[in-house]
C-alpha cells in the first residue's frame, strides 16, 4: 500500500469519525432549541464544556496509551506494548469513577460559574446531572477508539461512532419532542448513545484478541508516560471548549443573553469543523507514530505534508460553505429571528481563523505523534492563554466586536507559534542527522 491510499484508509475515517463527535452536540442543540428556544439551546452550550472534558480525558488517555502501544510495536516490544493496551483500560475505568465522583455534587456551582442563571441554569442542572451519571460510557467511548484505529481498524472505529450517533438521535427525537423530556432528555440520548458505542468497542477488543488480560507490572510508570503523551491530545479536544466557556462568560458580561445564543449556533457548527481538522491529525497519527518507532523520520514529514494539505483544504471548502448558508444556521437551532440575525453577522469573523487552526492541530498531532511532548504542550495551550489575555483587552475597547475578534487572533498568534516549533524542530532534526550522514560518507 503507498503512502497515499496508507493516508487515507487511515484519515478519511478518522475525519468521518471526528465529525460524528462534532455533531453530537449539534444534535442535542438542534432538537432542545426548537423544543425549549433559545434558553434551553443556551443551556447545553454554557453545560458542553463538561461534557468536553469527559470526552477530553478519554481521549487524552486513549491517544496516549495508542501512541505508546504503536511506538512500542514498530519497534518490535510487542510484550511492552501489550501492557499499554491493559493499562489504557484500567486508567480509563479510575478516571470514569473519578469525575462522577468529582462533579456530581457540583453541577449547579459549576454552571453558575460559567455565567448560567434563571431558567439557563435549571434547563442546564437537568441536562449536566445525567451526562455527569454517565461519565464512564463518554469517557470509554472516546478513550477505546483510539485504540481501534491504531490497530489499524480505522473504519470500524467509525462504525462504532456511527452507530452510537444513529442512537443519539433516534432517542433524541423520542425523549425530546415524543416524551416532551427537555435537555434531561437529550442528556439521556446522549449517554445511551455512547453507552452503545462502549458495547461494541469492548466486543472488538475481545474478538481481535488484543492483550486486554495478563499482569500490569509497572502501572504508575505506565500511567506516567500515557498522560505524558496524552496532556496534548487531551488539550487538543479540551481547548475549544475551554475558548467556548471563556466566550460565554465575557459574552454575558458585554452582549448578555443574545450573545451567548448567538455563540451557541456558532460554536455547533465549528466544533464539527474543528472535529474534521483534529480528524485528519489523529488519523496520520497512527502512521507518524509507526514510521517514527521504525526510524523513518522522513516518512514521518512525509505523512504530515499530506495533513497540512488536507485540513486546509477541508478548512477552505468548510469556509465556503458556511458563509454561503450562515443566513439559515439560527433557525436550524431553533433560534429566535433576531439571534439567526446576529448569527449570520458574526460567523464570518470566525471563519478567518479556520485556516490558522488547521496548521496549529495538524502541527501538534505531529508533535505528540512523535513524542515531543513539550511542543505539542506549548501548541495545544497556548491558544486558550492567549485568549483569556485578549479577552481582557478587546472587549475594553470594543465590547462584543472584541469578543469575537479575541478568538480569531488567539487562533493567528498559537499557528504563528507552531510554525515557529516547528522550524525549530527541523533544525533540531537535521544537526541530529547531520553526524550520522557523516558516517556514513
Amino acid at each position: 500500500m503507498n503512502r497515499y491510499k496508507a493516508f487515507a484508509s487511515y484519515v478519511i475515517p478518522s475525519v468521518l469519525a471526528f465529525a460524528l463527535s462534532g455533531v453530537y452536540a449539534i444534535v442535542d442543540g438542534f432538537f432542545v432549541g426548537r423544543s425549549t428556544g433559545d434558553a434551553g439551546l443556551s443551556a447545553i452550550n454554557i453545560a458542553f464544556p463538561v461534557v468536553s472534558l469527559m470526552q477530553s480525558l478519554g481521549t487524552g488517555i486513549g491517544m496516549g496509551g495508542s501512541v505508546l502501544w504503536t511506538v512500542k510495536k514498530a519497534s518490535g516490544s510487542e510484550e511492552a506494548a501489550g501492557k499499554y493496551v491493559r493499562g489504557t483500560l484500567l486508567l480509563l475505568l479510575l478516571v470514569s469513577v473519578a469525575t462522577t465522583a468529582g462533579i456530581y455534587f457540583v453541577t449547579e456551582p459549576i454552571l453558575r460559574l460559567f455565567g448560567a442563571e434563571g431558567e439557563i441554569l435549571i434547563f442546564g442542572k437537568d441536562y449536566l446531572d445525567v451526562i455527569v451519571v454517565g461519565a464512564a460510557f463518554q469517557i470509554f467511548a472516546t478513550g477505546i477508539v483510539p485504540i481501534i484505529r491504531n490497530n489499524g481498524s480505522s473504519l470500524f472505529a467509525l462504525v462504532v461512532m456511527v452507530s452510537g450517533f444513529l442512537t443519539n438521535i433516534l432517542l433524541d427525537y423520542l425523549m425530546v419532542w415524543v416524551f416532551d423530556m427537555g435537555t434531561k432528555g437529550a442528556a439521556l440520548a446522549t449517554v445511551l448513545g455512547q453507552l452503545v458505542t462502549t458495547v461494541e468497542a469492548f466486543f472488538y477488543l475481545i474478538y481481535r484478541k488484543l492483550p486486554v488480560i495478563g499482569s500490569l507490572p509497572g502501572f504508575g510508570r505506565m500511567s506516567w508516560n500515557i498522560f505524558r503523551i496524552g496532556i496534548a491530545p487531551f488539550g487538543l479536544t479540551l481547548s475549544p471548549m475551554i475558548s467556548l466557556m471563556l466566550i460565554n462568560r465575557f459574552s454575558m458580561m458585554h452582549g448578555k443573553e443574545a450573545a451567548v445564543a448567538c455563540y451557541a449556533c456558532i460554536a455547533y457548527v465549528l466544533s464539527v469543523v474543528q472535529m474534521l481538522m483534529q480528524g485528519v491529525g489523529d488519523g496520520s497519527q497512527p502512521l507518524m507514530s509507526r514510521y517514527y518507532g521504525e526510524g523513518k523520520r522522513e516518512e514521518v514529514r512525509k505523512v504530515q505534508n499530506i495533513a497540512y494539505i488536507s485540513a486546509v483544504g477541508l478548512a477552505l471548502i468548510s469556509n465556503a460553505v458556511l458563509f454561503f448558508t450562515r443566513t439559515s444556521l439560527g433557525e436550524l437551532f431553533g433560534a429566535s429571528e433576531s439571534t439567526g440575525r446576529l448569527v449570520a453577522d458574526i460567523l464570518p469573523v470566525f471563519l478567518v481563523g479556520l485556516i490558522f487552526y488547521a496548521f496549529s492541530r495538524i502541527t501538534t498531532s505531529g508533535f505528540y505523534a512523535t513524542e515531543n511532548n513539550i511542543y505539542s504542550y506549548l501548541c495545544v495551550y497556548a491558544e486558550p492563554v492567549l485568549l483569556l489575555i485578549l479577552l481582557f483587552i478587546l472587549p475594553g475597547i470594543w465590547g462584543q466586536t472584541g469578543v469575537w475578534w479575541s478568538v480569531v487572533a488567539s487562533q493567528i498568534l498559537t499557528a504563528f507559534l507552531a510554525l515557529i516549533l516547528r522550524i525549530s524542530e527541523d533544525r533540531c532534526r537535521r544537526r541530529t542527522d547531520a553526524p550520522s550522514r557523516i558516517k556514513t560518507i
